[in-house]
């Protein structure tokens, strides 16, 4: 495997088509596809500083990479990249590309990120830009901390653990997910998804989980959460008071409290969805 150290890279193409390479506290500065249709790489301290590095490669690790912000659109059609404790201050990167890798990297300006991808583990990976991960599958996502709105939109087969999403539209149009242990924060969670499951989650959402089909919710808070559930089916068991029920399709919502249970569409037939409160509890256990 030959070895480039301490380099200036300039120049479109500077090491097109390289394979069987460590790179490592170097440097490449301007000039466009630095490293496109390269395999086998060994990235180490480097630093990118222009676009188009990494496109329609294969089996590339690295750490302790830096990537500008002019390093965007960087990550494109990639195959088998794995990157811990690097940076990125590029957006648009990783597009349609598969065996992603990241853990402990931090994306400061992700907007429209991680898009069509698959096959995705993100471990302590800390994001912030709008459209994070839309239309990708197959991803797993431990210690995510997510800034930024459109979250996952689209996206397939999602598990998530112990993260903190602050998220306007999170998981809307989605299908298969799974979020434990996390907080999010933002208004209209989830809409127009199936299959969707929270379990010991804390939630903050105006209007949230509405149009969905599936929806299960296992000892999670819905904190200053208001019309929610609406044109849904959910089985929810809520471990605190929620602000608002509105017209949900079917299933059983269980929590401490609703303040205010609203069904005002006469399509919406209320029978099919059953509410338990511990205010209801309480006054059956007095009748028996």
């Amino acid at each position: 495997m030959q070895t480039i150290k301490q380099q200036y890279l300039t120049g479109e193409r500077a090491l097109f088509q390289g394979h069987d390479l460590t790179i490592t506290d170097s440097v490449f500065v301007d000039g466009e596809s630095p490293l496109k249709e390269s395999r086998d790489l060994v990235l180490a301290d480097d630093t990118f500083e222009w676009k188009y590095l990494l496109w329609y490669s294969q089996h590339v690790e690295g750490h302790d990479v830096t990537f500008l912000e002019m390093a965007r659109s960087g990550i494109w059609y990639t195959k088998d990249i794995s990157l811990r404790d690097s940076l990125f201050q590029a957006p648009k990167n990783f597009r349609r590309s598969s065996g992603i890798k990241l853990t402990r990297v931090d994306l400061t300006h992700a907007d429209e990120t991680l898009w069509h991808c698959q096959d995705v583990t993100l471990d302590q990976v800390t994001v912030n830009g709008d459209y994070f991960g839309m239309d990708s599958q197959r991803i797993r996502a431990d210690h995510l901390a997510v800034t930024g709105n459109y979250l996952f939109d689209g996206a397939q087969d999602v598990v998530v653990d112990h993260a903190r999403l602050i998220a306007k539209d999170a998981f809307w149009n989605c299908d298969n997910v799974v979020i434990k242990n996390s907080t999010i924060v933002g208004e209209y969670f989830g809409w127009n998804s199936r299959n969707v499951t929270l379990i010991n989650c804390t939630i903050e959402s105006h209007q949230g989980f509405c149009y969905m089909e599936n929806l299960t919710l296992e000892n999670c808070r819905l904190r200053n959460t208001d019309l929610a559930f609406e044109y849904s089916t959910v089985n929810a068991t809520i471990a605190s008071k929620i602000n608002s029920v509105k017209n949900p399709l079917g299933g059983r919502i269980q929590a401490q409290a609703i303040e205010q249970i609203i069904f005002d569409d006469s399509q919406v037939d209320s029978s099919k969805t059953h509410i338990i409160t511990d205010q209801t509890k309480e006054a059956l256990s007095d009748a028996i």
